[in-house]
């Protein structure tokens, strides 16, 4: 399976923010900011500096961790098994929480899925983790509350009672939504227009 490769930003810090997805395989697929404009696409993982601190990262923050505990370090030449198994889950999960679930894309994931697993029959390595985390998405209640961010496109599982939950992290994404739609109001443009790229 091709994998889309996008344009590279700078080196970060992945802070908790980052881990907001409920699953390792959503934390995955954010990796890609402001996936929704391809103009202003940014993919974190084109920076090795990035991939090389992400497993410790999702070690310290992502909602999983405790199944899959501490992961090992990656090397450049895994970006393409990771890449090709985040754009993957992307497609799939997305299509099914806009309403558009396609067993193609299931299939394409899975496959991905497979090939990830086999890296490592135990637990340790961030590609089969991902890879176990999206399997057990796909038939688990949690895969039926999956939203995309309103204001970001981050893909997330909305875990509140009455499935009201409109943005993956209401300290960044609502708030800026909010001022968002105060300035355009100010302004008469519509909201939106200032969609920042992730802090």
């Amino acid at each position: 399976m091709r994998f889309t490769s996008y344009n590279s930003t700078m080196s970060f810090t992945w802070t908790p923010h980052r881990f907001v997805g409920g699953a390792l395989a959503f934390d995955i697929a954010n990796s890609v900011i402001l996936r929704h404009l391809p103009e202003r696409r940014l993919d974190r993982l084109a920076d090795p500096a990035n991939l090389a601190a992400l497993p410790q990262a999702a070690s310290a923050h992502s909602a999983e961790r405790a199944s899959f505990g501490v992961l090992h370090p990656l090397s450049p030449q895994d970006a393409p098994q990771l890449l090709a198994l985040r754009e993957a889950i992307d497609r799939y999960f997305r299509a099914r929480a806009e309403g558009r679930e396609d067993d193609r894309l299931l299939a394409d994931l899975l496959e991905e899925i497979a090939g990830a697993i086999r890296r490592d029959p135990a637990k340790g390595d961030l590609i089969a983790s991902t890879a176990r985390s999206a399997l057990m998405l796909i038939s688990s209640p949690a895969a039926d509350r999956t939203k995309v961010c309103g204001h970001c496109g981050w893909l997330f599982i909305d875990r509140s009672k009455n499935r009201s939950r409109l943005w993956c992290d209401m300290a960044i994404c609502g708030n800026r939504e909010k001022a968002s739609r105060h300035y355009a109001a100010r302004r008469g443009k519509p909201a939106g227009d200032d969609t920042e790229e992730k802090p």
